[in-house]
């Protein structure tokens, strides 16, 4: 006797029906408005890349991907800096309808623990979704809107096939993912791309092609890689024989063995062993694995937190010419001959030129200080240098709360506000002013701040209708340099919506000049803790 999964008899009563799919953008560099979807809303990305945040989770997205929300989840998009992007937004509701009770809404997760989908092949969900955009560009009536609503379910049943577990035979790209792990398992056993499809049950070619699709790589090459990825290891570890090393790894003839590894790292791997015993690996923010000088000298660092590494007594070469402010120079930077470049900036496509002149690192300037500083410490060998900086601030910020005691009650809130890019509103989270003000000894954010916070949201776009659930009881307006951002900040603070706030109404706003105030850098936020005491004893 069949006995169904729960899976599907959780389809068996469950019925779908499309309220609307519209497409939308969002511009180069922007965060578009928080939402908070009262249906279940499927997004999917035409073109572009960015960022993803809800409540409780950040995910970095690129063309194609898809995302699906239950209901009374909050969601924003963040474009990148040079891309905007393009995307579907379809809204729909579930009803569960069973023998013995009224139909009723369901709000449950289709897929529990995650919302972003896999779906393969990626271009026949764009083209699926295109068909069903099309569709409702037209008023329909009657038999189209029925036949309309059938477009949407057959999306869905795509959707469903490649993402929900079921005690049926799994689908294609699973399977696909089930030899990739026993790949990995047994990369040193005698392994052909006939073995690999038999076991995902698929065709050669099939299976070819959803591979490269998932990895980027055809199946030997995959396999290629982790063994030359193992090599390395044995070359760094031990003294035995290229033909033992190769034999280790999988490799059946050490002179196929030598040759991979050239083509793969420029090198013999005797020369490779000898130049890496004076390198350490690391792993950056953006999880690429790097190989680089165990003490660099020559170091060129990109972004806006130079004192982040002036601190630890590490002084980059070039200076001033690595502002984010202005674009990476690399026929500048090649002719500095740096050993080791820093890189603070979220761009693929500009990290894969600049690491051909050196190793390099991404940085996130936007992730905690204390973060920052170990990492930095790891990578320069000076883990005891930056553990005693971050004490010595720790106990710092500890004196100068305490002395603040009697002049904040238990339990007070603050929030951080900036208008920048022209007139729009951001409210601030992990970075600059706010990593002194939230102290166990200080101040506490309100709920919706304290979920950016949760999220490792920096900053967040928000707009003045919902400018009173981040407010605390007191507020720091940070002044924007741009005479337009100047003038919005001015119309916001003359508005009725403002000056209802309950710390407008009690005198504690306070006024701060951006640059001054909120630089996220070690020696900036020092600096905060010797001026924020007589900050407090003054109120607007």
């Amino acid at each position: 006797m069949h006995v169904p999964s729960s899976s599907s008899v959780h389809l068996r009563y469950l019925s779908f029906h499309l309220l609307h799919i519209e497409l939308l953008n969002c511009p180069a560099g922007t965060a578009l408005t928080e939402e908070v979807n009262e249906a279940y809303t499927l997004l999917i990305c035409k073109s572009g890349s960015g960022t993803m945040y809800t409540d409780n989770e950040t995910s970095l997205f690129t063309r194609h991907s898809a995302f699906l929300f239950i209901p009374g989840v909050s969601y924003q998009f963040k474009s990148d800096d040079d891309q905007t992007v393009q995307y579907f937004r379809i809204t729909f509701i579930i009803t569960r309808i069973s023998r013995s009770a009224a139909p009723e809404a369901y709000r449950e997760p289709l897929f529990p623990g995650r919302s972003e989908l896999r779906v393969y092949p990626l271009s026949q969900l764009i083209d699926m979704t295109e068909q069903l955009y099309e569709g409702s560009r037209q008023e329909q009536e009657g038999i189209e809107s029925f036949q309309h609503n059938l477009r949407f379910l057959k999306l869905m049943g795509f959707v469903l096939e490649h993402n929900m577990a079921t005690d049926r035979k799994p689908g294609s790209i699973q399977a696909v993912e089930r030899s990739i792990q026993y790949l990995q398992d047994h990369s040193t056993d005698k392994i052909t791309v006939g073995l690999l499809s038999q076991i995902a049950g698929l065709p050669t070619v099939q299976f070819s092609a959803i591979f490269k699709g998932l990895t980027g790589k055809k199946p030997l090459d995959y396999l290629t890689e982790l063994r030359i990825k193992q090599s390395k290891d044995w070359l760094l570890q031990s003294d035995e024989s290229l033909r033992n090393i190769a034999e280790r790894v999988g490799f059946t003839d050490e002179y196929y063995f030598n040759r991979r590894f050239r083509q793969t790292t420029g090198m013999s791997p005797r020369q490779y062993a000898i130049a890496m015993r004076r390198r350490i690996n690391v792993r950056d923010w953006a999880g690429h694995e790097v190989t680089i000088p165990a003490k660099p000298t020559r170091v060129i660092f990109y972004g806006n937190t130079i004192e982040d590494l002036l601190t630890l007594g590490i002084q980059p070469i070039g200076g001033e010419l690595w502002g984010q402010g202005r674009p990476f120079n690399t026929e500048k930077a090649a002719s500095l001959k740096p050993d080791l470049i820093i890189y603070d900036k979220e761009d693929e496509r500009e990290y894969e030129q600049i690491s051909r002149i050196a190793p390099t690192l991404t940085y996130n300037s936007f992730r905690s200080l204390e973060e920052r500083m170990l990492t930095l410490g790891e990578w320069f060998g000076k883990e005891q240098e930056a553990r005693h900086w971050l004490n010595h601030h720790a106990s710092s910020a500890e004196r100068m709360w305490k002395q603040l005691g009697p002049h904040i009650r238990p339990g007070e809130t603050a929030s951080v506000f900036l208008h920048n890019r022209g007139k729009r509103l951001f409210t601030m989270g992990t970075i600059g002013l706010t990593s002194v003000l939230y102290h166990p000894c200080g101040f506490r954010p309100v709920q919706k701040v304290m979920d950016m916070l949760h999220a490792e949201r920096a900053y967040k776009e928000i707009t003045a209708d919902t400018l009173h659930e981040y407010a605390g009881d007191r507020i720091f307006m940070l002044l924007p340099n741009s005479p337009e951002s100047r003038r919005a900040m001015e119309e916001t603070i003359s508005s009725p919506l403002w000056q209802s706030l309950p710390a407008v109404r009690n005198g504690l706003v306070y006024l701060v000049d951006e640059d001054t105030w909120n630089c996220c850098d070690a020696s900036t936020i020092s600096k905060l803790l010797s001026m924020l005491p007589g900050l407090l004893r003054h109120t607007s």
